[in-house]
């Protein structure tokens, strides 16, 4: 655990670095604006580049974080999508890894009407260890005729040293006249 500490540090110091140089740019400025025979455009450009490369090192940072945070051995992604009609009103996702609840979901209209014109929602992004897992995943909405519906898929799962990549789709199955809910592992 000693890795991420360093890490840490290490941001922590490039940020406090980062907000010195930018302060000091700004006494500067001011400075310089109180000075008529100075030159402001060219500390004005200084500020604006220094700005840019705070923002580049901010997203590498950020992806270093992610890098720290979720390896690619032992990364795990779940997401929701849905190809349903009228069969089906999505209100809530619960989400359980080997009986562990890591995700809990409240949908919006909007977010609704989103997941129906073909998004997808990220509900998860952890940690897990190689070797078998189970993941279930507990729907909740409104189902045919109106009536309040639940219902779940589970799936053992066998982690490699890999990303994983785990996809829950929501579908119309007309034939039933009832939803059908699919977990697929994406290779």
């Amino acid at each position: 655990m000693l890795i991420p500490i360093r890490k840490k540090s290490v941001i922590t110091t490039c940020a406090i670095i980062l907000f010195s140089l930018f302060f000091t740019q700004n006494i500067n400025a001011e400075t310089a604006s109180e000075d008529p025979g100075s030159s402001a455009p060219q500390i004005n450009r200084n500020i604006q580049d220094l700005k840019n490369k705070i923002l580049e090192l901010n997203k590498d940072l950020f992806v270093l974080q992610e890098e720290l945070l979720f390896s690619a051995n032992t990364q795990v992604n779940v997401f929701l999508s849905t190809d349903a009609g009228n069969l089906f009103k999505l209100d809530s996702v619960q989400l359980k890894i080997d009986d562990k609840v890591v995700s809990n979901y409240l949908y919006t209209e909007r977010e609704l009407n989103a997941l129906k014109r073909g998004g997808v929602q990220g509900l998860y992004t952890g940690n897990m260890s190689a070797g078998e897992h189970e993941i279930t995943a507990l729907m909740t909405g409104v189902g045919p005729n109106q009536q309040d519906y639940k219902r779940g898929v589970s799936q053992k799962i066998n982690k490699t040293d890999e990303a994983l990549y785990i996809e829950i789709k929501i579908l119309d199955n007309t034939s039933r006249e009832q939803p059908d809910f699919e977990l697929k592992v994406w290779e």
